[in-house]
């Protein structure tokens, strides 16, 4: 074999090697990180989250009070050894828990149920703008009614503690690193001791 015709046997052989990597490239560039969500039961939604909006659990809906020195009421229930709270807070954060758990419980639930209809509307290809429009400002209504809800909940907790016991509950929760330090109580703090 002439060495012009190896060159060339060689030139076509690296070329196919590289036509080869590029396609191989491609096909693992083109799987999704969404393949798994295909068997969910409502594609937008994990079952964690399912349970989590079921249950009325926070999901992170009140992280503009907490982090921002609002305690909320399940964690300062948790915490009520250390900020000292009386029979009188105590009762009154019960009583802001179950109200706020109840009422997150049930929107959360219609936000699954909204989330499925969604879903179905897109599985069924039954789907068009109007109807697509409705459902997504269903559910973005019932998820900003939800967040009320948990914000609402740490306003209320407000009125229940003292300046004392907030600043306490934020360094008890880690979040004393000088951001808070200066808290100003809400117009209308009812001062408890």
């Amino acid at each position: 074999m002439s060495l012009r015709r190896s060159g060339r046997c060689w030139l076509a052989f690296g070329s196919i090697c590289v036509l080869i990597q590029f396609a191989g490239g491609l096909a693992v560039a083109s799987e999704s990180p969404y393949t798994s969500f295909e068997g969910r039961e409502i594609k937008a939604l994990s079952q964690d989250q399912i349970d989590s909006l079921q249950s009325g659990q926070g999901m992170g809906f009140a992280l503009a009070a907490e982090l921002n020195g609002y305690p909320g009421p399940k964690h300062v229930l948790e915490l009520r050894d250390e900020l000292g709270l009386t029979d009188e807070q105590m009762q009154k954060c019960e009583e802001t828990f179950a109200t706020m758990k109840t009422s997150a419980e049930e929107l959360g639930r219609g936000v699954v149920e909204m989330e499925r209809a969604l879903d179905q509307l897109f599985a069924s290809h039954t789907i068009d703008a109007e109807s697509l429009a409705q459902q997504v400002a269903s559910v973005a209504e019932l998820q900003g009614q939800l967040r009320t809800v948990h914000l609402q909940a740490h306003l209320e907790m407000m009125e229940i503690l003292s300046d004392h016991q907030i600043a306490s509950y934020i360094e008890l929760r880690g979040y004393q690193d000088g951001e808070h330090s200066g808290h100003h109580p809400v117009a209308g703090h009812g001062g408890n001791p």
